[in-house]
């Protein structure tokens, strides 16, 4: 598969961990910590982070968590699942941002309303 994204590489790994190891190892504390088995179980976690992931657009964290989630026991059809609820949030939040359009246009007609001799 050809990509716009430049490969992700051990090099690049340690280019970056060797720019600021304290803040990369503190991040891999949390994402081990965020990962682990809790309230709940990996497999769910892992597949979350691939719906987010296609919400966040990166093609990173899809492959990284794919690959995490199909470890951890997660089928296919769960991924794909996971990817439907991802896309119907996003489409819902445009949707249900209209109201911050419809209220701005219902401020601007009672403001056209009060003041008399304005036209359209």
């Amino acid at each position: 598969m050809t990509s716009i994204y430049p490969q992700s590489t051990p090099q690049t790994a340690r280019k970056r961990r060797d720019l600021a190891p304290d803040q990369q190892a503190a991040f891999d504390a949390f994402s081990t910590a965020v990962f682990a088995d809790g309230a709940l179980p990996t497999k769910v976690k892992q597949i979350i982070a691939v719906a987010v992931a296609h919400v966040t657009q990166c093609p990173y964290c899809i492959t990284g968590h794919t690959k995490a989630a199909l470890r951890a026991g997660a089928s296919p059809e769960e991924l794909m699942e996971a990817i439907w609820v991802a896309s119907e949030m996003r489409a819902g939040a445009a949707y249900a941002h209209s109201t911050v359009m419809l209220s701005t246009l219902l401020e601007a007609e009672e403001k056209e309303k009060s003041q008399p001799g304005t036209a359209r």
